[in-house]
């Protein structure tokens, strides 16, 4: 484990309230069968699920995994982890995985558990990590030799909705100033294959799975309607800190409303994915 872990901080701008819980919840739906395919788990493996929230995605990686598998979610938030287990209960999955609390920084696993997973995968959970390199060196030591570690995150310069609302330039960026105030990186989808270079994986690999859509489209709406709900939900902190007015903020969340009822309305986006593999012994 990674001891300067101890000494780090993480702080999650979005918080946990169950309109922010019912985004995730919808985030989960649309991401989850894309994201699955993109880690295309064959059966039996242990897997490690870092930030692992409502537990969505927990569950379909147990699912995948199957009786030979085991899946173990590790959620800091009490209010997500409590919702993540009544979610499985509620979907009859109780016995599917386990959830833990802990954080990231401070991974709690026992001392049999070190190594001897087969993946570890953190989603949207980096960015919000002022230290990710401690939380990257936990998974790999988390992770059997041989095994992968997946780490999918966003970059908040890959985002374009088009055509752009009135106003959007200015909220947009502050709203990626409020990740920077915090010490957070609003841009580290970009810097994941040299993260897990920096921690000595092998055979990495990237892609990114999209997540935008258009006008008329099946997801279009619950995607606009995540976009929007986020800057909803970072109000205090895109206007507490004089990086865009109270009025200015509402002038961009009304063009962003009239921007989702355009016909011609599209959003170009991806989750940006990079993996690779802990060294076998003496490679």
């Amino acid at each position: 484990m990674n001891s300067q872990s101890q000494h780090t901080s993480s702080d999650y701008i979005h918080g946990s309230s169950p309109e922010e819980q019912r985004r995730l919840s919808l985030l989960n739906e649309l991401l989850n069968q894309a994201s699955a395919r993109e880690l295309g788990l064959r059966g039996g493996e242990r897997i490690l699920d870092v930030g692992s929230g409502l537990g969505q995605f927990t569950r379909v990686m147990a699912r995948t995994a199957g009786a030979g598998g085991r899946a173990l979610g590790i959620e800091r938030d009490h209010a997500q982890l409590a919702e993540a287990n009544r979610l499985a209960s509620k979907a009859g999955e109780s016995e599917l995985t386990e959830f833990r609390q802990g954080n990231a920084l401070d991974l709690p696993l026992r001392s049999d558990e070190w190594g001897s997973f087969d993946l570890a995968h953190a989603r949207f959970l980096l960015e919000h990590i002022s230290d990710p390199m401690s939380v990257i060196s936990q998974m790999v030591d988390a992770v059997r030799p041989g095994g992968r570690v997946v780490v999918a995150d966003d970059d908040h310069g890959d985002f374009r909705p088009w055509p752009e609302p009135d106003g959007f330039h200015g909220i947009w960026q502050a709203y990626v100033r409020s990740y920077e105030r915090k010490g957070n990186d609003p841009y580290i989808g970009r810097r994941l294959v040299f993260l897990l270079h920096e921690a000595g994986l092998c055979s990495i690999r990237n892609t990114c799975v999209f997540f935008g859509g258009c006008a008329g489209s099946e997801t279009f709406m619950a995607v606009a309607d995540n976009l929007i709900s986020v800057l909803i939900g970072a109000k205090e902190d895109i206007v507490s800190g004089e990086f865009l007015d109270e009025a200015s903020y509402f002038t961009s969340i009304d063009g962003l409303m009239r921007w989702k009822e355009d016909p011609s309305s599209a959003l170009w986006y991806s989750l940006c994915w990079a993996e690779g593999s802990v060294p076998k012994d003496g490679a």
